[in-house]
């Protein structure tokens, strides 16, 4: 698309990202939310969009989601800072309810108004593994027919990287029961395990 820098470096497209009006959700959001990590970084995660945190604070994966993502690499060896985060989509969608602003899923016009940006960081990182986190994310960039339910930790055939998988998102631990939390981050780490040989 237009709005998105045709054979740009990575400081060229956070920069370009900052003013996009690809779809309506810059109206509201309180700005931009671009990839950030490793430049030349061997693995790759997708989120679906920044939560409240992450859109005040300008970065991905910031918020308790973020902080029990970390949790999950560390206990499946991987070094976050080695690794590149970013989402499907870049900016927060959210109905605010009273001052609070509550998560809404994004649709697919606003997921892909988001890919030019995603596909050009893909190219400029040029990462080994990506893990898709969540059915948004794993539509996205495997097919709309992935489930977070059958298809979580298994490796897809892609031309965007050697290797291709989808889990869950950490948010949805964080919305899960108490009985239920354990057992998915268990099987997060289980699914993020596969991935640390191949960074």
């Amino acid at each position: 698309m237009s709005f998105v820098p045709v054979n740009a470096n990575w400081e060229e497209l956070q920069a370009a990202s900052k003013s996009c009006q690809g779809c309506d959700l810059w109206r509201h959001a309180t700005q931009t939310v671009f990839g950030e990590g490793a430049r030349t970084a061997s693995a790759m995660l997708i989120g679906e969009q920044p939560g409240n945190d992450e859109d005040l604070a300008g970065a991905p994966f910031v918020g308790p989601a973020g902080r029990l993502l970390d949790q999950a690499l560390e206990s499946a060896g991987i070094d976050r800072s080695k690794t590149y985060v970013t989402n499907a989509v870049k900016h927060f969608k959210f109905t605010l309810r009273g001052k609070r602003r509550i998560h809404e899923k994004p649709g697919a016009l606003e997921v892909s108004a988001c890919m030019p940006w995603l596909q050009a960081e893909i190219a400029v990182v040029k990462p080994r593994v990506i893990v898709c986190l969540g059915a948004t994310a794993g539509q996205a960039v495997i097919g709309k027919n992935w489930r977070v339910t059958k298809d979580r930790g298994v490796f897809v055939a892609s031309t965007l990287a050697e290797h291709l998988m989808g889990t869950i998102h950490p948010s949805a631990i964080l919305r899960a029961q108490d009985e239920d939390r354990e057992r998915e981050m268990r099987m997060l780490i289980e699914d993020l395990k596969l991935i640390a040989p191949l960074i």
